[in-house]
Protein backbone atom coordinates (compact mmCIF):
# COMPACT_ATOMS: atom_id res chain seq x y z
CA UNK A 1 0.00 0.00 0.00
CA UNK A 2 1.30 3.45 -0.90
CA UNK A 3 1.18 6.01 1.92
CA UNK A 4 2.36 9.08 -0.02
CA UNK A 5 -0.05 12.01 0.59
CA UNK A 6 -2.02 9.95 3.13
CA UNK A 7 -3.39 12.18 5.89
CA UNK A 8 -2.12 11.50 9.40
CA UNK A 9 -4.46 9.58 11.69
CA UNK A 10 -6.18 11.26 14.60
CA UNK A 11 -4.29 10.15 17.71
CA UNK A 12 -3.33 11.05 21.24
CA UNK A 13 -0.69 9.19 23.20
CA UNK A 14 1.56 9.38 26.22
CA UNK A 15 5.16 10.35 25.65
CA UNK A 16 8.39 10.99 27.50
CA UNK A 17 10.39 14.11 26.69
CA UNK A 18 13.45 15.46 28.43
CA UNK A 19 12.53 14.37 31.97
CA UNK A 20 8.77 14.90 31.66
CA UNK A 21 5.68 12.87 30.82
CA UNK A 22 3.59 14.64 28.18
CA UNK A 23 0.67 13.98 25.86
CA UNK A 24 1.14 14.23 22.08
CA UNK A 25 -1.74 14.42 19.63
CA UNK A 26 -2.37 15.06 15.98
CA UNK A 27 -3.01 18.71 16.81
CA UNK A 28 0.58 18.99 18.14
CA UNK A 29 1.97 17.64 14.87
CA UNK A 30 0.09 19.90 12.46
CA UNK A 31 1.58 23.25 11.46
CA UNK A 32 5.20 22.13 11.19
CA UNK A 33 7.17 19.40 9.47
CA UNK A 34 7.43 16.16 11.44
CA UNK A 35 9.48 13.01 11.39
CA UNK A 36 7.98 9.83 12.84
CA UNK A 37 10.88 7.53 13.65
CA UNK A 38 9.73 4.00 14.57
CA UNK A 39 12.08 1.50 16.20
CA UNK A 40 11.55 -2.02 17.60
CA UNK A 41 12.18 -1.66 21.34
CA UNK A 42 13.80 0.21 24.20
CA UNK A 43 16.81 -1.45 25.87
CA UNK A 44 17.94 -2.98 22.58
CA UNK A 45 21.05 -2.74 20.44
CA UNK A 46 20.66 -0.89 17.11
CA UNK A 47 17.91 1.40 18.46
CA UNK A 48 20.08 3.56 20.76
CA UNK A 49 22.57 4.17 17.94
CA UNK A 50 19.75 5.46 15.74
CA UNK A 51 18.06 7.56 18.42
CA UNK A 52 21.45 9.05 19.33
CA UNK A 53 22.11 9.83 15.66
CA UNK A 54 18.75 11.62 15.48
CA UNK A 55 19.61 13.62 18.60
CA UNK A 56 22.90 14.67 16.97
CA UNK A 57 20.79 16.21 14.15
CA UNK A 58 17.94 17.49 16.32
CA UNK A 59 19.03 21.14 16.57
CA UNK A 60 19.34 21.36 12.78
CA UNK A 61 15.95 19.68 12.33
CA UNK A 62 14.38 22.21 14.71
CA UNK A 63 15.93 25.01 12.60
CA UNK A 64 14.10 23.43 9.63
CA UNK A 65 10.77 23.77 11.52
CA UNK A 66 10.65 20.02 12.08
CA UNK A 67 9.83 18.02 15.19
CA UNK A 68 11.04 14.46 15.65
CA UNK A 69 8.81 11.83 17.25
CA UNK A 70 10.47 8.52 18.02
CA UNK A 71 7.89 5.75 18.43
CA UNK A 72 8.02 2.24 19.88
CA UNK A 73 5.50 -0.11 21.42
CA UNK A 74 7.02 0.52 24.86
CA UNK A 75 5.22 2.62 27.47
CA UNK A 76 6.30 6.14 28.42
CA UNK A 77 7.44 4.65 31.75
CA UNK A 78 9.87 2.36 29.93
CA UNK A 79 11.12 5.31 27.84
CA UNK A 80 11.92 7.15 31.09
CA UNK A 81 13.63 4.11 32.59
CA UNK A 82 15.74 3.76 29.43
CA UNK A 83 16.70 7.45 29.55
CA UNK A 84 17.62 7.10 33.23
CA UNK A 85 19.71 3.96 32.61
CA UNK A 86 21.48 4.84 29.36
CA UNK A 87 23.65 7.90 28.68
CA UNK A 88 22.81 7.94 24.95
CA UNK A 89 19.06 7.94 25.56
CA UNK A 90 19.35 10.32 28.51
CA UNK A 91 20.58 13.02 26.08
CA UNK A 92 17.50 12.83 23.84
CA UNK A 93 15.42 16.02 23.75
CA UNK A 94 12.69 15.07 21.26
CA UNK A 95 9.42 13.35 22.29
CA UNK A 96 9.50 9.56 22.63
CA UNK A 97 5.96 8.38 21.89
CA UNK A 98 4.44 5.38 23.64
CA UNK A 99 2.35 3.16 21.36
CA UNK A 100 1.71 0.02 23.47
CA UNK A 101 -1.56 -0.80 21.70
CA UNK A 102 0.05 -0.45 18.24
CA UNK A 103 -2.47 2.09 16.91
CA UNK A 104 0.13 4.47 15.48
CA UNK A 105 2.44 1.73 14.15
CA UNK A 106 -0.54 -0.04 12.53
CA UNK A 107 -1.60 3.17 10.77
CA UNK A 108 1.90 3.64 9.34
CA UNK A 109 2.07 -0.06 8.36
CA UNK A 110 5.16 -0.87 10.42
CA UNK A 111 3.78 -3.08 13.19
CA UNK A 112 4.99 -6.67 13.26
CA UNK A 113 1.91 -8.14 14.92
CA UNK A 114 3.63 -11.41 15.85
CA UNK A 115 6.47 -9.69 17.71
CA UNK A 116 4.48 -6.69 18.95
CA UNK A 117 7.28 -4.44 17.70
CA UNK A 118 7.62 -1.84 14.97
CA UNK A 119 9.90 -2.18 11.99
CA UNK A 120 12.37 0.67 11.48
CA UNK A 121 10.02 3.04 9.67
CA UNK A 122 10.84 6.67 9.00
CA UNK A 123 8.10 9.05 7.81
CA UNK A 124 8.31 12.71 6.82
CA UNK A 125 4.97 14.46 7.40
CA UNK A 126 4.12 17.91 6.02
CA UNK A 127 2.66 20.73 8.15
CA UNK A 128 -0.71 19.80 6.63
CA UNK A 129 -0.39 16.29 8.05
CA UNK A 130 0.38 14.45 4.79
CA UNK A 131 3.07 11.78 4.45
CA UNK A 132 5.59 13.04 1.88
CA UNK A 133 8.40 10.49 2.18
CA UNK A 134 8.97 7.22 3.96
CA UNK A 135 11.30 4.28 4.28
CA UNK A 136 10.85 0.99 6.14
CA UNK A 137 13.76 -1.24 7.14
CA UNK A 138 13.84 -4.68 8.72
CA UNK A 139 14.64 -4.85 12.44
CA UNK A 140 18.41 -5.28 12.10
CA UNK A 141 19.08 -2.52 9.52
CA UNK A 142 19.98 0.85 11.02
CA UNK A 143 19.26 4.19 9.35
CA UNK A 144 21.26 7.32 8.56
CA UNK A 145 20.04 10.66 9.94
CA UNK A 146 22.13 12.62 7.40
CA UNK A 147 20.09 11.13 4.56
CA UNK A 148 16.86 11.73 6.46
CA UNK A 149 17.74 15.42 6.86
CA UNK A 150 18.48 15.60 3.11
CA UNK A 151 15.08 14.03 2.32
CA UNK A 152 13.36 16.52 4.64
CA UNK A 153 15.13 19.44 2.96
CA UNK A 154 14.15 18.10 -0.48
CA UNK A 155 10.54 17.63 0.69
CA UNK A 156 10.46 21.21 1.93
CA UNK A 157 11.97 22.54 -1.30
CA UNK A 158 9.45 20.70 -3.49
CA UNK A 159 6.58 21.89 -1.26
CA UNK A 160 7.72 25.49 -1.70
CA UNK A 161 8.75 25.26 -5.37
CA UNK A 162 6.25 22.86 -6.91
CA UNK A 163 7.52 23.64 -10.41
CA UNK A 164 11.01 22.24 -9.62
CA UNK A 165 12.27 18.83 -8.56
CA UNK A 166 15.36 17.66 -6.70
CA UNK A 167 17.73 15.27 -8.50
CA UNK A 168 19.63 12.42 -6.85
CA UNK A 169 21.91 13.48 -3.99
CA UNK A 170 20.51 17.03 -4.08
CA UNK A 171 21.38 19.29 -1.17
CA UNK A 172 20.13 22.82 -0.41
CA UNK A 173 21.81 25.42 -2.60
CA UNK A 174 22.49 22.97 -5.41
CA UNK A 175 20.83 23.12 -8.79
CA UNK A 176 17.35 21.68 -9.17
CA UNK A 177 15.43 20.71 -12.28
CA UNK A 178 12.45 22.45 -13.84
CA UNK A 179 10.71 19.64 -15.78
CA UNK A 180 9.97 20.58 -19.38
CA UNK A 181 9.52 19.08 -22.80
CA UNK A 182 12.98 20.38 -23.74
CA UNK A 183 14.61 18.17 -21.09
CA UNK A 184 13.03 14.88 -22.17
CA UNK A 185 15.87 12.48 -23.04
CA UNK A 186 18.58 15.09 -22.31
CA UNK A 187 19.38 14.27 -18.69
Amino acid sequence: MNLINTKLLDFECDAYQDGEFIKVSTADVLGKWSIFFFYPADFSFVCPTELGDMQDHYDHLKELNCEVYSVSEDSHFVHKAWADATDTIGKIKYPMLADPNGKIARFFGVLNEELGQAYRGTFIVSPEGEIKSYEINDMGIGRNADELVRKLEASQFVAKHGDKVCPANWKPGEETIAPSLDLVGKI
